[in-house]
This record gives C-alpha cells, sequence and structure tokens, in this order.
C-alpha cells in the first residue's frame, strides 16, 4: 500500500478528495444520523447501514456483501462499538474492491507488446464519451505516447466536432469524414494513418445509440473486422464510458452494453458533481470488467487512472 501512496502524486489526491466530496459528505453524515445515540452496532445499525449503502448506489448486491461481512464481525465480538464501524467498513469495502486483481495502477500506460494500441470507444451519448477521449488523448501524450484519433460516431455532426475540438486542443491528429460517413471506413482510414505515422495509440469514438442492440451490435463488429484488414488483433481494449451521476442506471448502461459488445475495461465520469460516488465501489464489485479510469473534475487532467487503493482512503479521510 505504501509503494501506491509514494507513486500517487499530491495533485492527483487533492483532485481524486475534492471529486468524491459530495458523495462523503452525503454518506457520512447519513452514517452519523444512524449511529447517533448508540454505544453497539446492533440490527437496526446494520439495517440503517445497508439502506445508506444502498442510496449511495453501491448497489443491492455489493450492499448485502458489505453487511454480511460485518454481521461476521459484530458476531465475533459482540460488543463492537458504533465508533469502531467506520474503520471495519473501510476495512471491509477495501478487502471486497482488493479482490479483483484490477485497479491498482497509477500512471497512463500501454502495452509496449503491439503498436498501435487501438482503443475503441462505446457508450451512450451524454455520458462524457468524447470528454473522456480527449482527457485520454492528453494524458498519453503526456507520458510521452503519440496518439492519433478517429471521429467514427459519424451520426452526429456535433459528436464530430467535439473531437476536432478536444484534438486541436491536446494537438494531436484526428482522422474524420463527412456526418454520415461509414464509420468502419473511418476507423480504417485511423488505422492506416497510424500505422503510417508509426503512432503508439489510437482511440476511436463511436456511436452512442443503444435503443436498438442488433443494430448496434452489428455496427461494433463490422468497425472491428474492418479495422482486423489494418492490425490484426484490433480493437485491443474496448472501454465503457458510464456517467456515475446517474447512479442505478450506470449499472443498466453497462448490463446493456457488456450484451451488445465484448467491453474489455469501464471508465465512470462525472463522479464530482454528484452523491452517487458509490456507485465505483459496486460497479467495480458486480461486474468482471475492470474499472480502469474515473472522471472526479473538469479539468484535463481530472481524468484518473482508478485506484483502488486511494479511492478507498479518499473516500473515508
Amino acid at each position: 500500500m505504501s509503494l501506491f501512496k509514494k507513486l500517487f502524486s499530491k495533485e492527483k489526491k487533492e483532485s481524486l478528495d475534492k471529486g468524491l466530496e459530495k458523495t462523503k459528505t452525503s454518506f457520512f453524515s447519513k452514517l452519523s444520523k444512524a449511529v447517533a445515540g448508540k454505544s453497539t452496532v446492533d440490527a437496526d445499525v446494520l439495517d440503517e447501514l445497508e439502506e445508506i449503502l444502498v442510496s449511495s448506489d453501491v448497489g443491492v448486491t455489493t450492499t448485502l456483501k458489505i453487511i454480511d461481512r460485518i454481521e461476521a464481525r459484530v458476531a465475533k465480538d459482540k460488543y463492537l462499538g458504533t465508533d469502531e464501524l467506520q474503520r471495519i467498513l473501510r476495512e471491509e469495502i477495501a478487502s471486497l474492491l482488493s479482490e479483483s486483481n484490477h485497479g491498482n495502477e497509477t500512471e497512463f500506460v500501454v502495452p509496449t507488446s503491439h503498436k498501435p494500441h487501438v482503443i475503441m470507444v462505446v457508450g451512450v451519448n451524454g455520458v462524457g464519451k468524447t470528454t473522456t477521449i480527449g482527457k485520454l488523448a492528453s494524458q498519453f501524450k503526456k507520458a510521452g505516447k503519440s496518439v492519433v484519433l478517429g471521429a467514427a460516431d459519424t451520426f452526429r455532426a456535433a459528436a464530430i466536432d467535439q473531437l476536432q475540438i478536444w484534438a486541436d486542443r491536446v494537438d494531436v491528429p484526428i482522422v474524420r469524414q463527412e456526418m454520415g460517413s461509414d464509420p468502419a471506413s473511418v476507423s480504417f482510414d485511423t488505422l492506416q494513418s497510424a500505422k503510417a505515422s508509426n503512432a503508439d495509440v489510437v482511440i476511436i469514438d463511436t456511436a452512442g445509440r443503444l435503443h436498438n442492440k442488433i443494430n448496434l451490435m452489428t455496427e461494433l463488429t463490422k468497425i472491428k473486422r474492418v479495422m482486423q484488414k489494418v492490425v490484426p488483433d484490433a480493437p485491443h481494449e474496448v472501454l465503457l464510458v458510464i456517467d456515475g451521476s446517474t447512479g442505478q442506471n450506470a449499472f443498466e448502461q453497462a448490463k446493456q452494453f457488456t450484451l451488445a459488445t465484448e467491453v474489455t475495461a469501464l471508465a465512470v465520469t462525472k463522479l464530482d458533481g454528484t452523491a452517487k460516488g458509490g456507485v465505483v465501489i459496486g460497479i467495480s464489485d458486480q461486474f468482471n470488467i475492470p474499472v480502469k479510469y474515473i472522471g472526479v473534475g473538469e479539468g484535463i487532467d481530472d481524468l484518473q487512472v482508478f485506484n483502488k487503493v486511494e479511492f478507498v482512503n479518499s473516500f473515508f479521510k
């Protein structure tokens, strides 16, 4: 744990603390009320805690796991004090999150085993998909990597223009065509351009429609197939962006997209504007897909690699 603390910069830590402030304030004010006037952790306190975790969008399944673990500890120590509840809760959430092998990175890295590293980004409109792509491009560039963006969300002119703004802001090349063009064609051109320039990373934006999973699946499958004509094992990563501020709806989006395509990583955005930050705990626990990035602010550096140790430390600070 000390290694992660050392690698996690002061600026990142402050950004994470600030981004989780609303969630933390809401959660701990409810917890204080639940234990007011009580000295030991009893059934009533656990019932209240269950309600607090669910209302913080941790999710029912994950909440029940946490409550079961705390109940087991209460059974061992009949006189467990409410003053110890926060410490125990912290330990059990940290333990739950550490059971998957993901989420303890601190830096934006790409594999060196292949080049370019191709990331296809999916997610419904409005979740912060394009912003996440722009911030990712910025972070990879800061890490010394060359990046090419592909504007394959060709169904909305605004999506192409938005990505162009980010490409200009970060100063990375973008491959784009006119609105209504074939997304697979844009992806093909992007990968050809990236190979020609010996780029390290390619990030492809895709359309954010989910009203028809069959159409979405067909489209994403076609994009993958066409990309593989240029880079045989592309995409190396399918990143699903979900809006943390939507709470339980974020779970639903994750479910729907994982049915529509093979998602390999998650980015949870907009955690700074909500008290629903507990959604990260639930999503990290329930999906066999790692939460790789979290958005904790509007600044270009406020997209962070998800580090479970630091997340729990900030949550319980």
